[in-house]
């Protein structure tokens, strides 16, 4: 567990002093990119979610359940 608390500080860290073209490129360049990025898009999830409203986190799971119909 430590590994990921670890993981999820250094993301952050990385990040945190980026401009938004920054951390745009970075999510730009990670979508549909090496799996090795996905623990920083989960990461930037995160912190999404956790500044989200009840309203905003269901939209964010009823866009996810839309889009798995959608390639299933």
């Amino acid at each position: 567990m430590s590994v990921l608390i670890n993981l999820r500080q250094a993301i952050i860290q990385k990040i945190s002093n980026k401009t938004d073209a920054d951390v745009e490129d970075m999510i730009v360049g990670s979508v549909d990119g090496d799996e090795r990025a996905l623990p920083g898009l989960g990461v930037l999830f995160e912190l999404i979610w956790k500044e989200s409203s009840p309203e905003q986190q269901q939209q964010y799971i009823t866009i996810i359940q839309q889009h798995l119909t959608k390639n299933h």
